[in-house]
């Protein structure tokens, strides 16, 4: 947030409860501070029972000053409103656990992604910019390898893809760059992309 220059956080959505996708959220109480205001929360019923184990003090009937403040708000599997856009959720298994990617408009983002079903494809097909996780080379039980990855970015087919939640066992980022085939790319810490002409044209 910093190094971007981050001075306004409106929401955040979550996509499931594993803590490298939780951890991050006492840094909140800058935005809290700043806005004064609760940043609005959207997840799942299994995310709000995370946080709140996570972040008790948070959520304690007496809060110490400066805790974060933060609003949940439950979402399901089901469509819902966000600052006047319509964001689908798309889910996808984790191995064993459900796990939130969000469409909006003509961008759709996934994570800890290993399989998905047909249903779910299609809700996702169309769309133009899609981000998805591809953790490594070998074989893993609960995240898209390389290949797959690049399988499912293939299957979907939008304009441009780009591969989130590398591990370091993927390989050198120019190295693996050059084998991605056309409109796929490796995503980088500070990459920034513009969504508004593909949030647009779902409007």
């Amino acid at each position: 947030m910093l190094r971007e220059h981050v001075t306004h956080l409106d929401a955040v959505l979550f996509t499931h409860a594993h803590k490298d996708h939780l951890a991050g959220l006492d840094d909140v109480r800058a935005f809290n501070r700043q806005q004064g205001a609760a940043i609005d929360i959207y997840g799942t019923t299994d995310v709000h029972e995370a946080l709140k184990r996570e972040f008790y003090y948070a959520f304690s009937a007496k809060k110490y000053p400066g805790v974060p403040l933060l609003d949940l708000h439950e979402i399901t599997s089901a469509p819902f409103t966000l600052f006047g856009r319509e964001i689908t959720p798309i889910e996808v298994m984790h191995y064993m656990m459900p796990v939130l990617g969000f469409r909006i408009g003509e961008f759709t983002y996934i994570t800890d992604a290993k399989t998905v079903n047909d249903t779910e494809i299609r809700k996702i097909t169309g769309t133009k910019i899609l981000v998805v996780n591809a953790l490594q080379r070998d074989s893993h039980i609960s995240h898209f390898t390389l290949d797959e990855a690049i399988a499912f970015a293939r299957r979907i087919g939008a304009e441009q893809t780009y591969f989130t939640h590398i591990s370091h066992r993927l390989g050198l980022h120019n190295e693996v760059q050059q084998e991605l085939p056309a409109g796929i790319f490796l995503a980088y810490d500070g990459l920034t992309l513009d969504i508004h002409e593909a949030l647009d044209e779902s409007s």
